[in-house]
């Protein structure tokens, strides 16, 4: 199992913790202080993708490209756009039910349950936005879930984050959805400063931290 996965003091440049895992420099969410968000480079035999968008990616567009140009940046949510299109020629992909509200030049998008090749699935899961967008990647020792802003980790505890914009029903089966997923580690969008960018999990960890987002969401809570 591994241990939660920080950041290093020198964060201006791409940083890696476990094989084919490497963390974009953090950028702050404008809107939350104390908060910060990432994009991740998958290194894959199949083909490199960037995970999320942030200004992080042109912080390290030099890195990036020297591991091999990749083919695609996948996008969770619209929210996403609220910061520049990156300076590096990848075209960005998101879902059909976020594209309207996403102010990026994006290139195509997904609608349903898929895999990119074997080791990387595109996992729809509509509450904090309609198109709300997850992505499980199997780097051969371990499984990754990024969540985006769905699931995040504030004061150690799992949190929601359900917006007006979309529905308590579509976040709720979305969760419960989760709770047949295999993964042991998660990396979300945005992190608390100084905090760990993926926190490692047993199936049962996940399935417990799963059910409390659940029944709070249930008892008419937000987060």
């Amino acid at each position: 199992m591994p241990s939660d996965l920080y950041p290093t003091n020198d964060d201006t440049g791409l940083q890696s913790s476990i094989r084919g895992l490497h963390a974009t420099p953090t950028a702050p969410l404008p809107f939350l202080k104390g908060v910060v968000v990432r994009s991740f480079v998958l290194e894959r035999e199949q083909g490199n993708v960037i995970i999320y968008h942030s200004p992080g990616i042109t912080a390290a567009t030099r890195e990036i490209l020297t591991l091999g140009r990749p083919d695609w940046i996948l996008i969770n949510h619209w929210h996403e756009a609220m910061f520049d299109a990156p300076d590096i020629d990848v075209p960005i992909f998101v879902h059909e039910n976020d594209r309207g509200k996403t102010k990026l030049p994006i290139a195509d998008t997904f609608s349903k349950q898929e895999k990119i090749a074997d080791d990387l699935e595109v996992i729809p899961t509509p509450g904090h936005t309609a198109g709300t967008t997850m992505f499980l990647w199997d780097n051969g020792e371990h499984r990754l879930l990024f969540p985006g802003d769905s699931i995040w980790v504030q004061g150690g505890s799992w949190k929601a984050v359900l917006l007006e914009e979309c529905g308590r029903t579509d976040y709720l089966a979305s969760l419960s959805r989760l709770m047949d997923l295999d993964f042991d580690i998660l990396v979300p969008w945005g992190s608390e400063e100084g905090q760990p960018y993926g926190y490692g999990v047993t199936r049962v960890q996940a399935e417990e931290n799963l059910q409390r987002i659940i029944n709070r969401l249930q008892a008419g809570e937000n987060a």
